[in-house]
């Protein structure tokens, strides 16, 4: 597989967190499933979901706010601000390796408002030489998070994956997502998806087509601790084919400790992807532990 083939794969695995880190959900006084926020019938997601980039996530790329609903935000006439920075050991995204197995610096800004109502951005080191899309990924995303029903939250909206330093070519990709967040008793769970509508917004092995992805994620907070469970499981359909025939999963399961009396939150997380896939000595998809620290303002 060329290290341009990896990329796109990427770019159509990427989501957000929605779709898991990748979704961003910040939404005011709304909770927020992509959020790691604290409101009531809200998902919690964890630090874990950043360094995979669950915006969608984060969609998965997953990129939400770990300082929603903090002190620490900034909040007046309806609008918060809030801020997080993260140094993870690896940059993995849907189970793909995007730092060429170096630590990366993540770091985004998030503004929401009381109506659900969110907009912000995210940017992370990448590995410029294995991946090919340059040193930076800067993401874009909007949308709304609420609830709309007894335990039940939802979250739309667009994210965009842009590489300002990448070479020259389309590089930029571009996901609708969306997702659905539950309180089963001490737990959270939730559901989504994350859509690449453009029949040309993608091209790997010779295959241009649009591109899905469909995830669901599990957490739960330890009694009587600050650490918080989870598990998460995704599924590509679309131009990316790294497991031969343009499907794939990917899956992870991870710890989070908040340190008390700070806003700092570690994270682990083994992240692996279905079917190992060498380039000489590196293997974008091998199974990986994940550090992460994280700070939320």
């Amino acid at each position: 597989m060329t290290q341009q083939a990896m990329l796109h794969m990427r770019r159509a695995i990427a989501f957000t967190a929605l779709c898991l880190a990748a979704v961003p959900a910040f939404a005011g006084d709304a909770p927020a499933e992509d959020s790691a926020g604290k409101p009531a019938a809200s998902v919690a997601i964890t630090a874990a979901d950043l360094s995979q980039g669950d915006p969608a996530d984060l969609p998965e790329r997953a990129r939400a706010p770990l300082a929603r609903g903090d002190a620490s935000a900034l909040s007046a006439g309806g609008i918060t601000v809030s801020a997080n920075v993260t140094l993870a050991s690896e940059y993995r995204f849907r189970g793909i390796d995007l730092s060429g197995g170096d630590p990366a610096v993540q770091g985004g800004i998030d503004i929401g408002h009381d109506s659900g109502f969110y907009a912000g951005s995210w940017a992370s080191t990448l590995d410029e030489a294995t991946v090919g899309y340059g040193a930076l990924e800067l993401d874009f995303y909007g949308g709304w998070s609420g609830p709309v029903g007894e335990g039940l939250t939802a979250n739309i909206g667009v994210i965009a994956y842009t590489f300002p330093d990448a070479p020259a070519g389309d590089f930029d990709y571009y996901e609708l997502y969306g997702s659905l967040g539950f309180t089963l008793g001490p737990a959270q769970a939730r559901i989504g998806a994350a859509w690449d509508p453009a029949k040309d917004g993608l091209e790997f092995g010779g295959l241009r087509r649009d591109n899905l992805y469909l995830y669901t994620d599990l957490s739960a907070g330890v009694p009587g601790t600050a650490v918080t469970v989870s598990a998460h499981l995704g599924y590509t359909d679309g131009a990316i084919d790294f497991a031969g025939d343009s499907q794939s999963f990917d899956w992870s399961l991870g710890a989070d400790y908040a340190i008390r009396g700070t806003p700092l939150t570690f994270g682990l997380a083994y992240v692996d992807a279905a079917e190992d896939v060498a380039t000489g000595a590196f293997n974008p998809t091998s199974g990986t532990v994940v550090a992460t620290l994280t700070a939320g303002f």
